[in-house]
């Protein structure tokens, strides 16, 4: 098939992550992302069959980006397991990621595959958080509830829009480290 060198295929994929996040999965739309990109919509399937293909190929660059990405920053960086596993949940639900995380989350309610993966990567994510968080002092039952914590605390920081009186999210999300991962 030949390519269009003005529209990569990585292109019709970021754009497509950008329609999801903002709009979710009806939002990503191969008429839209064309007008988005400035381009026609036959150069798109020089790379895709169809829509679904391009929405298979944004839910493989999610993972790519908030899974196999930060494993790999997180192992570059070596050091002591909660502070790979604080490093993870900082590089997991930083500002270009999170949009694009919270829309999974809601496509998945919908979506039984999209469901399939988003638990496939919700997975990979505990698995690093038990290994970090675990230790001696904590039961298999206390592990899992901190675990759990830990990551709905990262999802719901994003989402909540609470303030805290006399102090700065920052110096809340602080406390929550030191409490959870014993952190600084």
């Amino acid at each position: 098939m030949p390519r269009n060198a003005r529209t990569p295929r990585d292109r019709w994929v970021d754009e497509a992550l950008s329609a999801l996040a903002e709009g979710g999965p009806d939002a990503v739309r191969i008429e839209a992302l064309a007008r988005r990109l400035g381009v026609t919509k036959g150069g798109f399937y020089g790379y895709f069959d169809d829509r679904g293909a391009l929405l298979d190929a944004a839910l493989d660059r999610w993972e790519r980006d908030s899974v196999d990405d930060v494993l790999a920053a997180i192992e570059r960086t070596g050091g002591d397991l909660r502070e790979q596993a604080v490093l993870a949940g900082q590089l997991t639900f930083a500002d270009d990621l999170l949009p694009v995380d919270l829309a999974v989350r809601e496509w998945a309610r919908r979506d039984d595959e999209v469901a399939r993966r988003l638990r496939h990567v919700d997975e990979r994510r505990m698995g690093l958080l038990r290994t970090a968080l675990a230790d001696d002092s904590r039961s298999e039952d206390e592990l899992e509830a901190w675990c759990l914590i830990a990551f709905c605390v990262a999802i719901g920081n994003g989402l909540l829009r609470a303030e805290h009186p006399r102090h700065t999210r920052d110096e809340v999300m602080a406390t929550v480290r030191r409490l959870v991962v014993g952190e600084g």
